[in-house]
């Protein structure tokens, strides 16, 4: 049986400045992501919680594809792991720089 995970990813998007305000309102309505920073010059800090890596990929592809993104890159990934029982208290992590 294999383990609950949490990935947990962070992206910097860059947009043209004229689509800043439409982009985030995108970004807000995926349920996985949360914003963390915004630039007036294009920039906007995403914070990325999935179950599964496949996820984070698609919703990169779905940012990328947004009208005015200039690109959507992954620069943080973490994975966590639940308990291994219920004695057990100690999480895995595994992090990854991108």
């Amino acid at each position: 049986m294999s383990l609950p995970e949490a990935h947990i990813s962070s992206l910097l998007v860059q947009v043209s400045p004229e689509h800043l305000d439409e982009t985030k309102k995108r970004i807000e309505a995926f349920d996985e992501a949360e914003i963390y920073g915004v630039s007036e010059v294009g920039k906007i800090v995403v914070v990325l919680e999935t179950q599964a890596e496949g996820f984070i990929t698609d919703v990169i592809e779905k940012i990328n594809n947004m009208p005015g993104v200039l690109g959507a890159t992954m620069v943080y990934h973490q994975i966590d792991s639940e308990p291994n029982n219920d004695t057990d208290n100690s999480y895995s992590v595994s992090e990854e720089q991108v």
